[in-house]
């Protein structure tokens, strides 16, 4: 007999089964293997009759349950699932730790029914001591995670199949609204509302290269004559009128070239010069947002893009789990740069 041991992905399960016994048997579901009826034809002949089944495959005056069925790309893998657990004495649902993974071990659960010992096994790296430390540490599957991810997705369902509808008969195309991109929308809109809003203002200021023999700096005209020149920050943006209360001195064009003729050819003496301590501590961790970001402006890669390479990466053993918001290194990350540099340094 052996374990069977489900992930998401081929590439998951072969990285994944170079680190386990040769007892252990690693398949993977492909992704989510239940679903709500993406349409009519796939809702089952018991619930056609039902109109929430076919509006919405979610049953809103019955504590909105959900109706889920198993797509048509999928049912052979779940079969090929249910012959592997029967030649199995032990079942291992090792599916990422994030709401989507511990919602597909669950509906797993749900449709495997297996009759052997069942555990949750998570991990973030996927490392020989990662796999093997995360084997001793199995749990079980955690309910509200994926009650989590079950209302994250009947809220996708409903907003998406109502409010879609309305798009196209106000505004028409095949325009979609959504939980998140409708608000976030709604955040563009406020802020070109804001920015149509702005009120601009003319003031001027003054800056200057200037030249060293050791070194070459640049300098910015902060008063004259005792009185603070006015920047952007001393202007109300609503009104575009000077901050009441603000004692600045506001240069126009004529002020500003005449000051500019005045120091020409001057000479310029430091009076004072300060030294102070700076720190400058190197970047975090990557979390997800500021990967998609960092890809973005040095590589130009969608965040689309950048999820799929990262995925890959992650399922060869490259780089621990890409979707978080921990700034936490692992142990043996830490581990190895530390005897890295002391070997180096």
């Amino acid at each position: 007999m052996s374990t069977l041991v489900i992930v998401e992905s081929p590439t998951k399960a072969r990285t994944i089964s170079k680190f386990l016994p040769s007892s252990y048997v690693v398949k993977a579901s492909m992704g989510h293997v239940r679903d709500l009826p993406p349409s009519a034809e796939e809702i089952p002949p018991e619930y056609k009759s039902q109109k929430w089944a076919k509006d919405l495959g979610i049953d809103v005056e019955n504590g909105f349950a959900p109706l889920y069925i198993i797509p048509k790309d999928k049912r052979k893998i779940v079969q090929e699932l249910k012959t592997a657990l029967k030649d199995a004495n032990e079942l291992i649902l090792a599916t990422d730790e994030d709401r989507e993974g511990e919602s597909i071990s669950w509906h797993l659960l749900q449709l495997l029914n297996p009759k052997v010992p069942t555990k949750r096994m998570v991990f973030h790296e996927i490392t020989k001591e990662a796999i093997q430390k995360a084997l001793k540490n199995c749990r079980n599957i955690d309910e509200q995670i994926v009650h989590a991810q079950e209302t994250r997705r009947i809220l996708d369902r409903l907003v998406g199949y109502r409010l879609s509808p309305l798009l196209w008969k106000m505004i028409g195309g095949k325009l979609s609204a959504g939980r998140v991109q409708s608000v976030a929308v709604r955040l563009l809109v406020m802020k070109e509302r804001q920015r149509r809003a702005f009120k601009s203002a003319e003031y001027w200021d003054l800056k200057a290269l200037l030249a060293h023999s050791q070194v070459d700096f640049d300098s910015k005209l902060v008063t004259v004559d005792g009185t603070k020149i006015a920047t952007g920050a001393d202007f109300d943006p609503n009104t575009g009128n000077l901050i009441a209360g603000k004692k600045v001195r506001v240069l126009n064009g004529s002020d500003a070239n005449a000051l500019k003729d005045s120091l020409k050819g001057k000479t310029w003496t430091v009076t004072g010069l300060e030294e102070k301590p700076v720190t400058r501590n190197p970047s975090p961790p990557f979390t997800t947002s500021t990967l998609q970001q960092e890809a973005n402006r040095k590589l130009r890669l969608s965040a689309k893009r950048t999820m799929q390479v990262a995925q890959s990466l992650y399922e060869e053993g490259y780089i621990t789990y890409m979707r978080t918001d921990s700034v936490n290194l692992s142990e043996q990350a830490i581990e190895a740069a530390r005897a890295c540099v002391l070997d180096m340094y």
